[in-house]
């Protein structure tokens, strides 16, 4: 216990000698802030003192692993000729006033303690909101973003800190790696998250991520139909508003155009496959006709014939989805798209790739996929058959 109370009689003098020291990072209210980029830059013009001895005494989480951590920490950032001056006036401290320097101690720590996701998130916008950043640190400021919105909750204050107008605003750089990293954020939040897919929507971005996904840049077209997607999921008015907007016609030029990559396909086609299904559980309402269109079908259909599996996997996918449909023509399916001969190379594709150990697995999955395809089909030709005869 003696020694406890020396320790803080200790500190009391060490914390006296810092209050100027502490007011460089505590704001006039008393609040610890966490540096900007700007005010990080401006930091590194001013000599910098080795650390590292005194940074090993922290924990993971930012605190002091032990009061002779903390104590070790506060000399080493003092001034021994002021800590001489200031023990003299320590001396003449009352009990009382030692136990109040001791609370102010203790609350000092805390406030030294890893800053909260919010703070971290208003610091991140606030640097989005300097147009002088460099574009090194515009970057960082959007990768931090991007981790800190994967929490719901985080998600949903990033509009009452006011960073989703932010975001959406670097939807317009001229810089299209600031333009993806920005669309990523909006997707992830947006992510099975209806307050969020809301407030997006009301911001009016979703007719310019619609634009990016014709992008040149295809990581900035892949990151785009990202966000699409996820505003669109079990989003009646999103997905009106894609409707709207010539959603449907965007998805087939993608779906159709074979010199387009791969993965932008991919996205492409599992948002129609999203859509179709929707449709499916929305029994209440008139199906689509674009669902139904044979150019529409036809393309995905060739898309089994591709040589990407997973293409062909998640082309399966929507074949599945809209074969379901009632307006879906079987007949169009067969006669026009040539699902049945498709189906039929599909599985004699997946029978050779059985035999290669790296691709059993998966093919057998797809394999599995198929034949419900096939079955499904089937039994809506059967159908179109007996009302015929």
């Amino acid at each position: 216990m003696e020694r406890r109370s020396s320790l803080i009689v200790v500190l009391t003098v060490v914390m006296m000698v810092m209050a100027a020291t502490a007011e460089r990072t505590i704001n006039k209210s008393g609040v610890l802030y966490w540096s900007t980029a700007e005010e990080e830059a401006e930091a590194q013009l001013q000599p910098r003192v080795d650390d590292s001895a005194v940074n090993a005494e922290f924990d993971a989480d930012g605190g002091f692993s032990s009061l002779d951590s903390m104590l070790q920490w506060a000399i080493g950032h003092s001034d021994p000729d002021q800590l001489k001056e200031a023990a003299k006036d320590v001396q003449g401290l009352s009990p009382s006033d030692l136990n109040k320097r001791r609370l102010e101690i203790k609350q000092l720590v805390e406030e030294l303690k890893t800053p909260s996701d919010a703070q971290l998130m208003k610091v991140a916008i606030l640097d989005l909101k300097n147009s002088s950043l460099s574009l090194e640190d515009r970057h960082r400021a959007l990768e931090e973003l991007l981790e800190l919105v994967e929490p719901i909750d985080n998600a949903n204050d990033l509009n009452k800190l006011g960073g989703l107008a932010v975001v959406i605003g670097e939807l317009n750089h001229s810089d299209a790696e600031t333009r993806k990293m920005a669309a990523w954020i909006i997707g992830k939040a947006s992510q099975n998250n209806p307050l969020v897919q809301k407030q997006v929507l009301e911001l009016g971005a979703l007719s310019k991520l619609m634009k990016m996904v014709k992008s040149n840049f295809v990581e900035e077209a892949i990151k785009a139909i990202y966000a699409v997607s996820a505003l669109l999921r079990n989003n009646i008015a999103g997905q009106e508003m894609f409707y709207g907007e010539a959603g449907h016609l965007l998805l087939q030029d993608i779906v159709s155009d074979s010199s387009i990559g791969v993965r932008l396909r991919i996205r492409a086609v599992v948002l129609l496959g999203d859509l179709a299904e929707f449709q499916l559980e929305s029994t209440d309402k008139d199906e689509l006709p674009f669902f139904s269109d044979r150019i529409l079908l036809k393309s995905v259909v060739d898309l089994i014939s591709s040589v990407d599996l997973h293409l062909q996997e998640k082309a399966l996918i929507a074949i599945k989805n809209l074969l379901q449909l009632e307006t879906t023509e079987a007949l169009v399916l067969k006669d026009f798209c040539g699902l049945d001969d498709a189906l039929e190379k599909m599985r004699q594709r997946l029978q050779d790739l059985m035999v290669e150990e790296y691709h059993r697995d998966h093919a057998m999955d797809v394999e599995s996929l198929r034949s419900d395809v096939q079955l499904i089909f089937s039994r809506k030709l059967e159908k179109v058959t007996r009302m015929v005869a």
